[in-house]
């Protein structure tokens, strides 16, 4: 008799974001630091499980624990429905169609070297990218959209071209008009700047990329949480995001897209699982999805990031974002108030994130100050340093918003910020 599956779980009832019930289901906020409640402003870099989160990896662990796609023992096969279950919640989750295929990852950094690496490796006969060809990347991106392309750029002869922001952070369409050519190959861009909260124009960017030829790149990994743009609804041809930015496991992510955009990346884990065939001599790959999964899958991380998005979907994007909004415009309201205190991208409504930087006192001594009472945010290039560099700013402290946050937090957040200020001056 098969176990129930963790992908069946009863769901918790409403919730409300920034309620008591809601802030209940997450045991990591139920914590005293140094003395204080707990004010966790970090979840632009990981954001907390909800109980049922850790109820559907539980329950997967201990009952249906097993390798997938390999056994006829009874196991193996529930752990194979479990992990398409998954794959098919989350295809749902990103509003993907049927031209759609959805692969699992460890992460959106994974995905998008997956990316930039499966377009070039495949040898100047069958590459998309070759000498001579443009990229083209955002200048607000984090690391993970920047770096992969440099290296693609370097091994297939390409050019990199960066769509550069203005003073104050923002993205221009005239500006990618400008750049675009019958030689741009690829677009990458940002849904929203991890270190700005920036959210540039990626709809109508990525439309014009398309029109133009270009293969269409998206890092949602900062929307996942509370803004997945509806993929059959752009031009996109691939989009990747991370669980632990959703409230799901760390150590999943995917890379969801276009069946044609994904069958043009060269495969870079070659093992089991991902071949149909295999001679002395060569090998035929799987079919999609199975041809970018090569190895043992963390199956678990799948069932929970499943878990996380109808966790999402329960309490409502459009809840999320309004309550993270609103917390945000409160966070800049305030922090703007405090004297020697800059706030990034303040024109960044539709944000979850408010960065600043103050004229004395550097973002890790503030940071540091903001921990002893309690307050958990993040200090430093956020891994976007050419962004940071090209605002002339440096180093910043960035607070950013999931829904268990509240009004108080933020208040206590402000009132910390001008203590430490105050303390540095």
């Amino acid at each position: 008799m098969r176990l129930e599956s963790p992908t069946t779980l009863a769901p918790p009832p409403t919730l409300a974001p920034g309620s008591a019930t809601l802030r209940a289901q997450f045991p990591l906020l139920q914590q005293v630091i140094h003395g204080a409640p707990l004010a966790y402003l970090d979840n632009a870099a990981t954001t907390a499980m909800p109980l049922e989160v850790m109820d559907a990896l539980q329950a997967f662990e201990t009952r249906h624990r097993a390798n997938i796609h390999r056994g006829v023992h009874s196991l193996s096969q529930y752990a194979t429905d479990d992990y398409e279950a998954a794959r098919a919640t989350l295809h749902q989750f990103v509003g993907a169609s049927a031209e759609h295929e959805l692969v699992f990852t460890s992460g959106t950094t994974e995905s998008l070297n997956l990316v930039a690496q499966g377009l070039w490796a495949g040898g100047p006969d069958q590459a998309w990218l070759r000498a001579g060809d443009e990229i083209i990347v955002s200048g607000l991106e984090h690391h993970a959209n920047l770096l992969p392309w440099q290296q693609a750029a370097r091994q297939s002869g390409a050019v990199l071209r960066i769509l550069r922001p203005d003073a104050q952070g923002r993205l221009h369409v005239a500006d990618l008009q400008a750049l675009l050519s019958p030689r741009t190959r690829v677009l990458a861009l940002t849904a929203s700047a991890n270190a700005t909260g920036e959210r540039p124009p990626f709809e109508e960017l990525l439309r014009m990329a398309a029109q133009a030829g270009a293969l269409t790149v998206l890092d949602a990994a900062q929307a996942a949480a509370y803004a997945m743009p509806a993929l059959a609804h752009i031009d996109c041809d691939l989009l990747a995001f991370s669980g632990h930015k959703m409230h799901g496991p760390m150590g999943i992510g995917v890379l969801v897209g276009r069946r044609s955009a994904l069958e043009r990346l060269e495969p870079l884990r070659l093992g089991g699982d991902m071949v149909a065939q295999v001679r002395w001599d060569g090998a035929d790959y799987a079919e999609l999805p199975a041809r970018l999964e090569g190895g043992t899958p963390n199956v678990a991380g799948a069932v929970g990031l499943a878990a996380a998005a109808r966790f999402i979907e329960q309490v409502g994007r459009d809840a999320i974002a309004a309550h993270v909004h609103a917390l945000r415009a409160q966070a800049v309201q305030g922090l703007a108030r405090i004297p020697g205190v800059r706030v990034l991208a303040a024109h960044a409504t539709q944000s979850a994130l408010v960065s600043f930087v103050a004229e004395q006192g550097h973002p890790h001594d503030i940071g540091t100050l903001l921990d002893a009472r309690g307050i958990a945010v993040r200090t430093g290039h956020h891994c976007a340093q050419p962004l940071m560099d090209h605002l002339g700013l440096g180093p910043s402290t960035r607070a950013s918003f999931a829904a268990y946050n509240t009004s108080d937090e933020v208040e206590r957040l402000v009132a910390a910020v001008a203590h430490a200020v105050e303390v540095l001056r």
